[in-house]
């Protein structure tokens, strides 16, 4: 079941995604090139929304979630992109020790933690999962609503290794993405891999500088094909010192806010578009939907309410938000059932392994889909994201449409590699 544009078939969209078929092997070559002088992040997923008029991707995660949401028939591309991305990093490895969020209470997260397992193990691993959570002091078992069962063990560090009781892993994968920051137990592990690398956290990430290196890909890409950048490029602002609770530094963002609705309003005139611009607040290293607002008008800045206030105050893990990114709004026109969806994309090394649509009733085509009460819909990704299926219109066949969303998500992930080299703590040189 795939979700239907409400738009017309015959705008950008539909020649951007026959530019993108027409290039393909100039496409697939220069991923080639850039793979070679960058390293993929270990996995990622990247939220993308497709307005019928422009297409971008929104968000990025380095410590994906919702592997759960991948079909059965997705399996095998995993499992084969897992193979290829330890290959690279331990050829030798034999056990691998995932290490979770510590919120074991939310058994559908847990679930995903599971299928993490399942498609390492089906690589060749040994796989156990070890807790860094204080609560979990003896090996836990947890009955997950599927039925099935998920064991979380308590992680033992010696003075220079990170393992679990009579289990020595040699990788260690983690599926926490840091929000409160870098725990001890992690630092100078000696001869074992961390996946992703500490520096990925949100404790040092910053959704500017990913949206900063996503534009200079952006940039390349549209010069290879012969675009607009802006048709695959949320543009954004940034504001520091930024006091929701107490009100201070709001000036700061009604000015960006008003310059940045004033470029995207220049854009929707040059390409005759007739929606009314908005924008997206969002604490700069902010996750799990938290700390996002939409913004229409720069007047609304000056009546936010308490609970607007309080919502974009403190984020997961009690952090504070102090720095926002302001990005360009990118509505989502596809539809499932009557309710606004937008794809994610799933992949692992350098490749499209799978992903689902996001699907919320409640939501409008302008606002955050990331939030309860929404729901996950598999892609058709498994036989279709690197066959298109040339000599077809635009916009009717579902392989074209979701290999332009791999495009897409892989561009993103592009800029990941670059963000990652560039806050690299070991790296010689800095930009």
């Amino acid at each position: 079941m795939v979700p239907h544009l409400v738009t017309a078939l015959n705008g950008p969209i539909n020649e951007l995604e026959q530019r993108i078929l027409d290039s393909m092997p100039a496409i697939e070559r220069w991923f080639r090139l850039e793979w070679m002088e960058h390293t993929p992040p270990f996995y990622s997923s990247v939220d993308i929304r497709n307005a019928g008029f422009k297409l971008a991707p929104v968000d990025t995660n380095l410590y994906p979630g919702g592997w759960n949401n991948l079909t059965h028939e997705m399996l095998p591309l995993a499992v084969q992109a897992a193979q290829a991305a330890i290959e690279k990093i331990c050829p030798e490895a034999k056990n691998l020790l995932i290490i979770p969020e510590n919120h074991t209470r939310n058994t559908f997260y847990l679930t995903n933690v599971l299928q993490l397992q399942r498609i390492f193990h089906m690589a060749g691993l040994n796989v156990r999962i070890g807790s860094i959570n204080p609560e979990i002091k003896e090996s836990t078992d947890i009955l997950l609503p599927n039925g099935e069962t998920i064991r979380l063990e308590p992680v033992v560090r010696t003075k220079r290794r990170l393992g679990l009781k009579d289990f020595d892993p040699c990788t260690i994968l983690l599926n926490n993405d840091l929000s409160a920051g870098a725990p001890g137990i992690l630092e100078e592990l000696h001869e074992q891999f961390l996946l992703p690398p500490l520096h990925a956290g949100w404790s040092v990430r910053r959704k500017t500088r990913h949206f900063q290196s996503y534009e200079e890909v952006a940039k390349r890409f549209g010069k290879l094909l012969g675009i607009d950048p802006w048709l695959i490029n949320p543009m954004f602002n940034q504001c520091g010192d930024v006091n929701f609770a107490e009100g201070t530094g709001i000036e700061c963002l009604r000015s960006n806010v008003d310059a940045l609705l004033t470029k995207i309003r220049r854009k929707y005139k040059e390409y005759g578009i007739n929606e009314k611009p908005f924008v997206v607040v969002k604490a700069d290293n902010g996750t799990y939907g938290m700390g996002i607002m939409t913004v229409r008008d720069v007047a609304d800045l000056d009546q936010l309410n308490r609970k607007t206030r309080n919502k974009m105050s403190v984020i997961k893990d009690g952090q504070t938000v102090n720095d926002v990114i302001i990005q360009e709004g990118v509505l989502t026109n596809e539809r499932m059932n009557d309710a606004v969806a937008e794809p994610v994309v799933y992949m692992m090394d350098r490749y499209v392994v799978g992903g689902f649509y996001r699907v919320h009733a409640e939501r409008g085509v302008d606002e955050n889909l990331n939030a309860p009460g929404a729901s996950f819909v598999p892609l058709a990704f498994a036989e279709s994201a690197h066959l298109p299926q040339p000599g077809i219109k635009p916009g009717a066949s579902v392989p074209n449409r979701f290999y332009m969303y791999g495009v897409v998500g892989r561009l993103a992930m592009l800029a990941a590699s670059y963000e990652l080299e560039a806050t690299d703590p070991e790296a010689e040189v800095y930009d």
